[in-house]
C-alpha cells in the first residue's frame, strides 16, 4: 500500500499498510496500480517550478523539497506570495495540488507543510513556533519511531512540550547524546541545517513486499531476476554505474538482513547484478525459509563516464550491456516490458503466475537510516514500504 485518500484513511487505511490488510478495512477502495514514468514525469515539472523561483532546492523525494527563498524575496514578494505562485504553477502545469508549509527552518516547515494538507499553506511565523511545536505529539519530531516514542513514553513524555522541558541531560541518558541533544534542540525550534540544493546519489534500488509469504526459491529467483532488471535499467537511464551489490531479505516474522559484495569493476549490467544478487541469495542457506520482503540495491554510483572495463581475451566487442541497451530503446518505445527475460513471462497452459509488481511508495528516494520513499534521481533514501513495490535512487 503506496497511499490512501482522506476518504480511505477515514477507515482506517494509511501508506505502508500491507494491501490485503488495507482491502478488509476499506472493501469497496478503488485500487490504482502505480506508473512511475508518470511519477517523474509530474515530479522533474514540480521541481522545475521550484527552481524556478530559487536555486536552493532541496529534493526530499519526487513530491517533496525543501526551498530557500531568503534570497528570492526582493524579486518575487514574501513567502507567502511566492508559496501562491507555486501552488498555481503547479496547479496549472501539472494539474495536481500542492500543499506548502512556511517557517524559519526546515524541520518546522515540513510540520506546517503536513498541517496544510490536503491542498492549502500554513505559515508559522519565528515568534510563534514553540507555541506551534509544543502542542504536537512527541511523534511528531523527526527521529522519533517507533522505538523512540516507546523510551519517551516510558519516561512519560508523551508531547514536544514534554521534551522541551525535561533537561537535556535526561534526554541523552535516555536516549543517547545525539539523539537526546537533537530532539532537545527541535523541541525548542532549533534547527540550523541549511536547505541543500543537490547531493550525489549513492543507490538505486528496488524491493517487493509479496501478498503471500514466500519460500519457492525459484520463484525468489525470478523476482531477484526482476529486480535487478528494474534497477539496472534505472542506473542506465540516469548514466550511472555502481559497483556494490546489496540484498534485503525480510522473513515472515519480520526480521530483516541485508547482504553485499563489491565488484572487481563498476557494472549497469542487469545479469552481472542479478548473477550476484542470486549468489548473494544462496550463501544465505534459507533452505525454503518464509521470505515476506526481498528488495536488490546497486551503491557505490559513479557516472557511466567515469568507469572503465577492462576486456578479457576473446571478449566479443558488444556484449550483455549493449543487449540490455537495446532492450531500454524498445521498452521507451513500445512500453515497459515490451522485452524480457523468457523466466519472467508466464506460459500459457502452465497455470503460473509471474510475480507482479505491486503498488509501489513514492518513486522516490531517501538516506539509510531515515525513513524515506521509494525514488527520483532527487530523492533521499531506501526506504520501506510494506505492501509494495519500493524503487529508489537513494541520495
Amino acid at each position: 500500500m503506496l497511499s490512501a485518500t482522506y476518504e480511505a484513511r477515514r477507515s482506517g487505511v494509511h501508506a505502508a499498510m500491507p494491501m490485503g490488510r488495507a482491502r478488509r478495512l476499506c472493501p469497496e477502495a478503488v485500487v490504482i496500480e502505480p506508473d512511475h514514468d508518470r511519477y517523474a514525469e509530474v515530479s522533474r515539472g514540480v521541481m522545475e517550478v521550484f527552481r524556478s523561483v530559487t536555486p536552493l532546492v532541496e529534493p526530499l523525494g519526487l513530491d517533496e523539497a525543501f526551498i530557500d527563498v531568503s534570497g528570492a524575496r526582493l524579486r518575487a514578494g514574501d513567502p507567502r506570495r511566492i508559496a501562491a505562485m507555486i501552488r498555481d504553477r503547479v496547479a496549472d502545469e501539472q494539474r495536481i495540488t500542492c500543499s506548502v508549509g512556511i517557517a524559519g527552518t526546515k524541520f518546522v516547515a515540513k510540520l506546517a507543510s503536513a498541517a496544510a494538507k490536503p491542498d492549502g499553506v500554513r505559515v508559522v511565523p519565528e515568534g510563534e513556533t514553540v507555541t506551534f511545536l509544543h502542542g504536537l505529539p512527541a511523534t511528531a519530531l523527526w527521529g522519533v519511531g517507533e522505538k523512540t516514542a516507546e523510551a519517551l513514553r516510558r519516561l512519560g513524555l508523551v508531547t514536544v512540550a514534554d521534551i522541551a522541558h525535561t533537561p537535556v541531560a535526561t534526554l541523552r541518558r535516555a536516549l543517547g547524546d545525539t539523539v537526546g541533544g537533537r530532539l532537545h534542540e527541535f523541541a525548542w525550534g532549533r534547527d540550523p541545517r541549511p536547505v541543500v540544493p543537490w547531493q550525489p546519489e549513492r543507490s538505486i534500488g528496488s524491493e517487493e513486499t509479496f501478498h503471500t509469504d514466500v519460500d519457492d526459491p525459484d520463484v525468489i529467483g525470478r523476482e531477484l531476476l526482476r529486480l535487478s532488471e528494474r534497477v539496472a535499467a534505472r542506473a542506465r537511464s540516469a548514466g550511472l554505474i555502481g559497483r556494490t551489490v546489496v540484498i534485503r531479505i525480510r522473513f515472515a516474522d519480520f526480521t530483516t538482513i541485508t547482504r553485499s559484495r563489491t565488484l572487481p569493476e563498476h557494472t549497469d549490467v542487469a545479469r552481472v547484478v542479478h548473477a550476484t544478487a542470486l549468489g548473494l541469495y544462496d550463501r544465505l542457506g534459507l533452505d525454503r525459509a518464509r521470505l515476506r520482503l526481498v528488495g536488490v540495491r546497486l551503491e557505490g554510483l559513479v557516472e557511466a563516464s567515469a568507469g572503465h572495463h577492462q576486456p578479457t581475451l576473446g571478449e566479443r566487442p558488444l556484449g550483455w550491456r549493449e543487449a540490455e541497451q537495446a532492450v531500454d530503446r524498445a521498452s521507451a518505445r513500445f512500453g515497459a516490458g515490451a522485452v524480457r527475460p523468457a523466466s519472467l513471462v508466464a506460459r500459457p497452459d502452465s497455470g503460473e503466475e509471474t510475480v507482479r509488481p505491486r503498488p509501489a511508495p513514492r518513486s522516490g528516494y531517501a538516506q539509510d537510516g531515515h525513513r524515506y520513499q521509494d525514488r527520483h534521481p532527487n530523492g533521499r533514501e531506501w526506504g520501506d514500504h510494506p505492501g509494495g513495490t519500493a524503487d529508489r535512487l537513494s541520495r
